[in-house]
């Protein structure tokens, strides 16, 4: 008898972190992607603009390769899929709104004729290949057309909520489907992978309509011109504030490129109605009074680049924050970004503007589920194996220890790392081993040419400066022609310390010339003797390590 195959659960992103979602699934030589997201660099990779999945496993295997399934419209989930299709030309499954943004990203990179995208709804069962099927199942999230999953293999069927919460009264569409989820746990379900983002949260997540009512408690009450700051994919955060803006009289202007795009794309297809004549240029703000404006804008993390960042620093071309102003920061700072959020808030402060964030007033709800509604779908699921997902380590921990209180057997309790592979079956589960897994750096066109010796030279070159050493040598007589001439960035204002540029010289000479004297001819020794004796120098002196470049010219 022909031993049976056992499903493969392998995350290549999107555990013991937050972002660059990405999980694939194995069976009988065949391969299901679910999520293909990116993540934001952090401030220890300066000039990375994102990073992505390393994908190297499913490139390796790209005739395996059946589909991309996705959850929902979120960058963590989709902002990789265009570095993905550049390789792997296969079919993409999602609902209208997550398809429309995907589009749209496809479009931008001019890779959208090579993909097929395929729009399902929840409820729908699409069969992908000879081993999988995948149901989709209605969930609530902080961006509509949000889905789960439920993934039939011969091994069994593995539930994938994606991100969710559970919200009685969303803005756009039903409350998630839990009677789906219990049907299927009825039914018997091998796997349940679980969103952990706020498994350290006690109670409930408060709906989405909590905001609204805030928002239209605060435009009532004021004749400040309002600045809003959100998340561009937060379509139905977007609707409400164009909702209160409405009905108390207001314009709406829009700045930040993602959040025009994303309105322009929610429009055409019909999840945001916005009546005529509420939108208005940005260019058109001055024309209108205080209290007769709304202006949404991108920022809510702080981003350096982003448009309220550049407004607070006076760096926006079209519009500036001024006395008077109310913002209104709609977003709570995803894990390392609390720093820069709070110095956009000071600068705002300094413009005298009054600011108002999620510390202040409820301005901003999750989209992830609090830890009583992490339990109702693990009582609903009654999953043979869990395996919590979307979280840092420590969200993972808490959600498994979850799982552990509502009866799961430890043992059958899977807190996964990048990379690894799940084995399983109705009989047995098991990690077997790893494949290539890890961070890709994108950097501008450059994907992966940028790693941890160029991030080391790029943070020494912020912290230290440089220091360049231009000299001309005779090649044919062995002779220090002209220079050293010391040229510095960074490391010291060269008007204002011209004794330390002198000794710089001085030791620069002294080396060339000590090498020369001693028959060391080869310019790399020389460049090497220059390079090591003001290392020492300025080190000595300083107790910095500035890069040091000498450029020999040859006479």
């Amino acid at each position: 008898m022909a031993k049976k195959s056992k499903l493969k659960i392998i995350p290549l992103g999107g555990v013991q972190e937050i972002g660059k979602n990405l999980t694939v699934f194995e069976y009988g030589g065949e391969i299901l992607v679910l999520d293909c997201g990116m993540a934001f660099p952090d401030d220890t990779m300066p000039g990375v603009d994102s990073v992505i999945p390393d994908m190297t496993y499913l490139i390796n295997n790209k005739e395996k390769v059946k589909a991309v399934v996705i959850t929902h419209g979120h960058e963590d989930h989709i902002g990789s899929i265009p570095y993905l299709l550049r390789s792997i030309n296969v079919p993409v499954y999602g609902t209208r709104l997550t398809l429309g943004l995907v589009e749209q990203k496809l479009k931008e990179y001019g890779i959208l004729s090579i993909s097929h995208l395929n729009r399902i709804q929840a409820g729908d069962t699409v069969k992908i290949s000879n081993n999988f099927t995948v149901e989709f199942i209605r969930v609530n999230h902080s961006i509509s057309d949000a889905v789960g999953m439920a993934i039939t293999t011969p091994a069994g069927t593995v539930v994938h909520t994606g991100d969710f919460k559970i919200d009685c009264t969303p803005i756009l569409g039903s409350m998630i489907d839990l009677a789906r989820f219990g049907e299927l746990g009825k039914n018997g379900v091998l796997a349940l992978m679980s969103d952990s983002t706020n498994a350290e949260r006690p109670g409930y997540t408060m709906s989405e309509r909590t905001v609204g009512e805030k928002f239209e408690e605060i435009f009532a009450n004021t004749r400040q011109r309002i600045f809003i700051a959100t998340f561009a994919s937060n379509v139905d955060r977007v609707q409400q504030i164009i909702n209160a803006a409405v009905r108390n009289k207001r314009k709406v202007a829009v700045s930040g490129r993602s959040m025009v795009n994303i309105i322009e794309v929610a429009s055409i297809l019909g999840y945001l109605k916005i009546p005529e004549g509420t939108l208005i240029p940005i260019e058109d703000v001055k024309k209108y009074h205080d209290h007769q404006l709304v202006i949404i804008t991108t920022g809510s993390q702080g981003e350096p680049m982003s448009a309220l960042t550049r407004m607070a620093y006076s760096d926006h071309r079209k519009i500036e924050i001024t006395r008077g102003d109310l913002v209104i920061i709609s977003a709570s700072p995803i894990p390392g970004n609390e720093k820069t959020v709070s110095n956009v808030i000071n600068e705002l402060y300094k413009k005298g503007a009054d600011v108002i964030h999620q510390s202040i007033t409820e301005v901003h709800v999750s989209g992830h589920a609090c830890r009583e509604e992490l339990k109702i779908i693990l009582g609903l699921v009654k999953p043979q194996y869990f395996i919590p997902v979307h979280g840092e380590e420590r969200h993972l921990k808490r959600h498994a220890e979850i799982g552990a209180e509502m009866g799961i057997d430890k043992k059958n309790i899977f807190r996964m790392e990048i990379g690894q592979v799940l084995e399983m079956d109705r009989s047995s589960a098991k990690i077997s081993g790893t494949v290539p897994s890890g961070a890709v750096l994108v950097d501008g066109y450059g994907v992966g040419d940028v790693g941890n010796i160029v991030l080391k030279d790029r943070k020494n070159l912020a912290e230290n400066g440089i220091i360049m050493v231009v000299m001309a040598i005779d090649s044919r007589n062995n002779r220090l022609v002209s220079g050293p001439e010391i040229i510095s960035r960074g490391f010291i204002y060269m008007r204002d310390n011209e004794a330390i540029m002198e000794e710089l010289r001085r030791v620069a000479q002294t080396s060339v010339q000590d090498s020369l004297i001693s028959k060391q001819h080869d310019w790399s020794t020389i460049k090497s003797n220059v390079k090591s004796a003001l290392s020492d120098f300025v080190y000595e002196g300083t107790h910095r390590r500035p890069v040091i470049l000498p450029v020999i010219l040859d006479a």
